[in-house]
C-alpha cells in the first residue's frame, strides 16, 4: 500500500492565507505587494506557498515560482527569476513574448527562450538595464490582470537574484504584481547576507514579513488525520508526535511514516541522517561535547556539561561556540545552559551513540549530579537523577530514583509523568535482587486508601515492615493513571493486581484493585463495573470496618444512583460515612456525603435537603484539598442548582470547576463534563452564544474523550436552535453511538433531543416512537428534571400533529402512556412545576380540551425562574388560546413576549411558530404603541420557506393528504406539473416525502382552515 506522509487535507495557516489574500487583493488594485514568509526548515512554507498560488490562480491570477538553488554559501545567479520567467514562457507563449517586445535580448540574460543576447558590455550599467527590462515585462504582464511571482528558500539566493528583487520591490509602482518569497529562519546566523537584505525591504510600507510558527496539538491532529486516512487518529499517537515534532510539519509527517511503517513513532533513517548533517560538519572535540550534550537531556547546564566533561574550560567553550554557530545548540534565554536548536536534533545524535558510549555518559551524569546536587533545579533532580541512572542501565539504582521521582511529581499533580516513573519502576522490579530490594526502598506515602503490603488486613504492621512490595506500587500506578486521564492504562494495571493478589488471604486489597476497575469501566462507558462493584462488595461484606469497605459500600451506593436507586441504597451511603469516620477516611466520606445528597434529592424527593447534603460535602472537599473530589462535588451541584431552575448558580459553579481542573491539569479527567453542564446552564439562560464558545474552546482543548455524548448533544441542541436539521441529526446520532451503556443522566436528553428533532422535521410517528421506547424502559426513566420537559415536548407533538391521518391511529396510546409517566413524577422545585403545568396544558390541547386558564396557570408558574424556554413556549400557547377565545390584543402582548424571549435565545423553530401563528390571526409582532411602518412587516411562514403563492395551493392540498392526480384536477395544471411543484416543495421544506411536508405544514398551521383532514 503506498504510504501517505504529506497530510491531503491542508491544515491550520488560517491568519497566514488570509494575509497573503489580502496582499493578493490590494495588488489587484494596483498597489504592488511583496510578502516575506519566514520559518524554521519543515514547518510548512511550501506548503503554504503551494496552496495560496492555487487559490491565487483559481482566481484568476497569473502565477509563476521559482527556487533558490544550494550551491555552496551563494547559489547560482538569478536562479529563480530564471526559473520563474519559463514556467510564464510555458504558460502564456505568445502573450510573455508580447509582453518581452524590445526587451528580447535583455531578457535573454535570464534565459535563452527570448532569443539571442545584444554583446552589449557586461558593465555597471548592463546590470541596471536587465534590472530595467525585467521590471518593464513584469509591469506589462501585470497590466490586465495580476501577477504573482514566488521565490522559494531565499536563504539560498545569490546577491544578483537578491538585489534584482529589491529593484522590483522599489520600482514597481502601478503594477499589479504580488511578489512572494520564502526563506529559512534557522539558517540565518549573525552574518548571513539575507539579513540586511531582509532588514532594507521590511522597511518599505508595502513589504509584510510573516513568521510561520510550529502547529499546535489540534494541528497536528488534523494534519495526522490527513496522513493516516482516518477522521479521529488515537489521541495517545497524537499526543506522542505532537511532543516528539513539537508541532513541526515535516517532522509530523516523518514521524506518521514510521508510525506507518510499524516503527511506533521514532526517527526515520531519512530524517536522522538530515538531523546529523551539521553535527557533523564540527570538528571532533566540538562533535564529543554535542554528543554528551545530548544525553543531558533537553536543557543542560553549563556548569554540569563542564563537571561531566572535566575538561579544559577554554577547549570547552570553544566546542560549544561551534556548536551554537553552526546553529546546533543555542544559549537558553537565561544563558546559564544550553538547548539542542529542536528536540529531534538531540534525539538523533543520542540515538547516533554506540550503546555502551550512551551508558557510560549517563552514568557520569548521574555521579556528577548526586555528587552536587545543586547542579541541577532542585524541582528537576529527582526526574533527572532517574533518568540518568536509568539510561545508565544500573537497575539497583535507577528503582530507587524511579520511585523518588514519582513521589515528586505527585506531590507537584503531576500524575501524568507519576505514573511514567512507576511504570519505569515495574519494569525495573524484577532486574533487582531481594537484597537490594530490602536496603534499598522505603515506605510510600500513600495518596489513596489502599493498604500497603508492609500492612496486614487489621491495618497492623506486617513481616515486611519498613519496605514496599510490587503490589503497593501496581496500586499507586493505578490511582496515577486514573488521576491523569489514561483510564486505559489504569485498567490493564489494575487487571495485573487482581491476578497478583490472593483474595482468599487478602481480600481486602483484592476489593480495592476490583473498585478501582470498576470506577475506570464506569468512566470509559464500558460494561463490567456492576460485576466488579458486587464482587468487590461480597468481599467485605462480612470484614472488620476499613477504609476500603467503607469506599466499597460509598461506590456500591453511588451505582445505584445513577441506575435505579431505592431507600436501600440510602441506608449503604449512610453505613459507608459511619465505618469511614470511623477509620478516619476523610476523603471516602465525604464521597459518600456527596451520593447520600444525591439520593435523597432523587429517592426521597427532597430537594432541599439533598442540596443542603450535597453543599456541606463540597465545602468539606474544600478543605480537604483533594482535587477530583472537590470537582466531582462541584460537577454534581452545578447540575442539581441547574436541575431546580437555579442556572445562574449553575454556571458559578460549572467555571468554578473548569478553572480549578485547568489548574490542576484534571480537564481531560472531568473537564468534559463540568463543560457540557456550563453549556447547558448558559443555554436555559438564553446565553447560546457563550455555550457555544464554550463548546468551541472545548473542542480545542480536547480534553478527553469521556462524555462525548453530553457534548455531541448539546452541539446538537444549539444546531437545532439555529434551524439546522442535518447537524442536529448528525451530533444526535454522534450522542446516541457514544452513549453505549445508555446512562439514563445522558439517554433521557438525548431522546428528548430526538422527539424535537423529528418533530420540527415534520415526522411525528418518529417523535411518538422515541417517547414511547423510553417509556417502556424498564429501569428508571432519570429525574423530573428531564422527564417533564421530555413528557410536556412529546405531548405538544401530539397536539400539533392532530388532524393528521396517518398520526390519529396510536394517538390515544400515546397519550395514555404520558399521563401515567407523568402521574409518577413528583415536582420538587418553581421549574419542575411549571413545566407539569405545561405538560397538563399540552395533553388538555392534544385532546382539543386545553383553556387559557391552564395556560396562564403554566404561565404564573414558569414566570418566576427566569428563564426563556420554557416560558416562551407557555406564552406562546398561551397567546393562541387567548386568540382563539377573541381576546385578541391580550394574545398580541403574550405573543410579543414570546417572540422577545425567542430571539433572546436565538430559538428560530420557536420564533418562526410564533411569527406563523401571528401572522395567520392577522396580529403585528412590534412593540405596542411603536408605529406599524417603522418595522418591517414579518415574513409570512409561506415566505420563509420562499414557496411561490402556486406552491403554497399544492402543499394546501399535499396536507389534506391529496394525490398529484388530485392536485392537478383541482389546480386544472397537469399531472406531470403537480409532481414537479410537490418535488419543489419537498427540496424547500428539507422533508423527505409527502408525509412529511404535510406534517410540517399542520405542525406549523400554514393552513388553519385545513386542520380536518378531507379528500374527494
Amino acid at each position: 500500500m503506498q504510504q501517505i506522509s504529506v497530510s491531503p487535507v491542508f491544515v491550520g495557516r488560517g491568519s497566514e492565507i488570509t494575509e497573503l489574500t489580502d496582499a493578493l487583493r490590494r495588488a489587484g488594485t494596483g498597489s504592488p505587494q511583496a510578502v516575506l514568509i519566514g520559518g524554521e526548515a519543515g514547518v510548512g512554507k511550501t506548503r503554504l506557498l503551494e496552496e495560496f498560488l492555487e487559490r491565487a490562480a483559481a482566481q484568476g491570477a497569473v502565477t509563476a515560482l521559482g527556487s533558490c538553488l544550494e550551491v555552496g554559501a551563494e547559489g547560482l545567479p538569478y536562479a529563480p527569476l530564471a526559473a520563474a520567467l519559463r514556467r510564464l514562457h510555458r504558460s502564456l507563449g505568445a502573450e510573455l513574448e508580447a509582453a518581452a517586445a524590445g526587451s528580447e535580448s535583455h531578457l535573454a540574460q535570464l534565459i535563452s527562450e527570448f532569443g539571442e543576447e545584444d554583446g552589449e558590455p557586461n558593465d555597471e550599467y548592463g546590470r541596471a538595464r536587465l534590472f530595467e527590462h525585467t521590471a518593464r515585462l513584469f509591469e506589462r504582464l501585470g497590466a490586465e490582470r495580476t501577477l504573482v511571482l514566488a521565490v522559494e528558500d531565499l536563504h539560498w539566493s545569490d546577491r544578483s537574484t537578491r538585489e534584482l528583487l529589491a529593484f522590483l520591490v522599489r520600482t514597481l509602482h502601478r503594477s499589479r504584481v504580488l511578489l512572494v518569497a520564502t526563506y529559512r529562519t534557522d539558517d540565518l546566523h549573525r552574518r548571513h547576507p539575507l539579513r540586511p537584505f531582509l532588514a532594507e525591504l521590511e522597511r518599505l510600507r508595502t513589504v509584510q514579513r510573516l513568521e510561520l510558527a510550529r502547529f499546535d496539538r489540534r494541528e497536528v491532529a488534523a494534519q495526522l488525520a490527513g496522513i493516516l486516512g482516518t477522521a479521529a487518529p488515537d489521541r495517545q499517537l497524537v499526543d506522542r508526535i505532537h511532543r516528539r515534532s513539537e508541532g513541526n510539519p515535516f517532522f509530523v509527517e516523518e514521524l506518521a511514516t514510521s508510525f506507518q511503517d510499524g516503527c511506533g513513532a521514532g526517527l526515520t533513517d531519512s530524517l536522522r541522517d538530515i538531523l546529523l548533517v551539521r553535527v557533523e560538519g564540527l570538528d571532533e572535540e566540538a562533535q564529543r561535547v554535542v554528543r554528551i550534550a545530548a544525553e543531558g537531556g533537553s536543557h543542560v547546564e553549563h556548569a554540569l556539561l563542564a563537571a561531566v566533561l572535566a575538561d579544559d574550560e577554554e577547549a570547552l567553550i570553544e566546542a560549544l561556540r561551534a556548536a551554537v554557530g553552526a546553529n546546533i545548540l543555542r544559549p537558553d534565554s537565561e544563558g546559564e545552559g544550553y538547548r539542542f536548536r529542536h528536540a529531534l536534533v538531540r534525539e538523533a545524535v543520542s540515538d547516533d551513540l554506540l550503546p555502551g558510549e550512551r551508558h557510560r555518559i549517563n552514568r557520569k551524569f548521574a555521579l556528577a549530579v548526586e555528587a552536587r546536587p545543586q547542579l541541577v533545579p532542585a524541582d528537576a533532580l529527582a526526574a533527572r537523577l532517574a533518568n540518568y541512572w536509568y539510561h545508565a542501565h544500573d537497575p539497583a539504582r535507577a528503582l530507587p530514583t524511579a520511585l523518588d521521582a514519582a513521589r515528586a511529581a505527585r506531590r507537584r499533580n503531576a500524575f501524568a509523568e507519576q505514573l511514567g516513573m512507576l511504570e519505569r519502576a515495574l519494569e525495573l522490579w524484577d532486574q533487582v535482587s531481594e537484597e537490594v530490594l530490602a536496603h534499598t526502598l522505603r515506605p510510600y506515602d500513600w495518596a489513596e486508601t489502599y493498604p500497603p503490603g508492609s500492612c496486614d488486613e487489621q491495618g497492623g504492621p506486617g513481616e515486611d515492615s519498613g519496605r514496599i512490595q510490587l503490589v503497593d506500587v501496581l496500586a499507586e500506578a493505578v490511582v496515577a493513571a486514573r488521576r491523569c486521564g489514561d483510564r486505559e492504562r489504569g485498567l490493564s494495571l489494575a487487571k495485573r493486581g487482581i491476578r497478583l493478589v490472593d483474595e482468599a488471604e487478602h481480600p481486602v486489597r483484592a476489593a480495592w484493585f476490583r473498585i478501582n476497575r470498576a470506577r475506570m469501566l464506569g468512566n470509559l462507558r464500558r460494561s463490567g463495573d456492576d460485576e466488579e462493584i458486587a464482587h468487590a462488595h461480597r468481599l467485605v461484606e462480612h470484614l472488620p470496618p476499613s477504609a476500603v469497605q467503607a469506599e466499597v459500600f460509598a461506590l456500591s451506593a453511588n451505582s445505584a444512583m445513577l441506575k435505579n436507586p431505592g431507600p436501600e441504597h440510602i441506608e449503604l451511603a449512610e453505613r459507608a460515612i459511619r465505618i469511614a469516620q470511623e477509620v478516619g477516611a476523610a476523603s471516602v466520606e465525604v464521597h459518600a456525603r456527596m451520593t447520600l445528597g444525591s439520593l435523597r434529592y432523587d429517592v426521597q424527593a427532597d430537594a432541599e435537603g439533598g442540596l443542603a447534603e450535597l453543599t456541606g460535602a463540597v465545602e468539606r472537599a474544600r478543605l480537604l484539598g483533594v482535587p477530583d473530589l472537590l470537582l466531582r462535588g462541584i460537577n454534581n451541584l452545578a447540575s442539581m442548582q441547574r436541575g431546580l431552575g437555579r442556572a445562574e448558580e449553575a454556571v458559578r459553579l460549572s467555571r468554578e470547576g473548569l478553572d480549578f481542573a485547568d489548574g490542576k491539569g484534571l480537564l481531560r479527567n472531568i473537564g468534559t463534563i463540568l463543560t457540557g453542564n456550563l453549556a447547558e446552564s448558559l443555554t436555559d439562560l438564553g446565553r447560546v452564544g457563550e455555550a457555544a464558545e464554550v463548546l468551541a474552546a472545548c473542542e480545542l482543548t480536547s480534553p478527553g474523550g469521556t462524555h462525548a455524548e453530553f457534548l455531541d448533544r448539546m452541539r446538537g441542541e444549539l444546531a437545532l436552535l439555529q434551524g439546522d436539521l442535518h447537524a442536529a441529526s448528525t451530533m444526535l446520532a454522534q450522542a446516541r453511538a457514544a452513549n453505549r451503556i445508555g446512562q439514563v443522566q445522558y439517554s433521557v436528553p438525548i431522546s428528548r433531543l430526538a422527539v424535537r428533532t423529528a418533530a420540527y422535521a415534520g415526522r411525528p410517528l418518529d417523535a411518538r416512537a422515541e417517547l414511547l421506547a423510553v417509556l417502556a424502559d424498564e429501569g428508571r426513566t432519570g429525574s423530573e428534571s428531564d422527564v417533564y420537559p421530555l413528557l410536556a415536548e412529546a405531548a405538544g407533538v401530539e397536539a400539533d400533529s392532530r388532524g393528521l391521518p396517518q398520526a390519529e391511529a396510536g394517538r390515544p396510546q400515546a397519550l395514555a402512556a404520558i399521563a401515567e409517566a407523568a402521574a409518577g413524577l413528583r415536582p420538587r422545585a418553581p421549574l419542575q412545576h411549571g413545566w407539569a403545568r405545561l405538560l397538563e396544558a399540552e395533553l388538555a390541547r392534544a385532546e382539543a380540551a386545553d383553556t387559557p386558564e391552564q395556560w396562564a396557570a403554566a404561565v404564573e408558574a414558569l414566570r418566576p425562574t427566569g428563564l426563556p424556554y420554557p416560558l416562551a413556549l407557555a406564552l406562546l400557547r398561551a397567546g393562541e388560546a387567548e386568540v382563539q377565545a377573541g381576546r385578541r390584543e391580550a394574545g398580541a402582548e403574550l405573543l410579543r413576549e414570546a417572540a422577545e424571549l425567542a430571539a433572546v435565545r436565538q430559538d428560530r423553530p420557536l420564533g418562526g411558530q410564533i411569527a406563523a401563528l401571528a401572522e395567520r390571526a392577522g396580529l403585528s409582532l412590534a412593540p405596542a404603541g411603536k408605529a406599524a411602518a417603522a418595522t418591517a412587516p414579518a415574513p409570512t411562514a409561506g415566505e420563509s420557506f420562499n414557496l411561490t403563492p402556486r406552491e403554497r395551493d399544492v402543499l394546501r392540498l399535499l396536507a389534506r393528504g391529496w394525490t398529484n392526480r388530485q392536485i392537478a384536477e383541482e389546480l386544472y395544471i397537469s399531472p406531470k406539473t403537480a409532481s414537479v411543484h410537490v418535488s419543489n416543495i419537498l427540496g424547500k421544506l428539507a422533508v423527505g416525502g409527502r408525509g412529511e411536508a404535510a406534517a410540517l405544514a399542520h405542525r406549523l398551521r400554514l393552513f388553519p382552515d385545513d386542520l380536518a383532514p378531507s379528500g374527494r
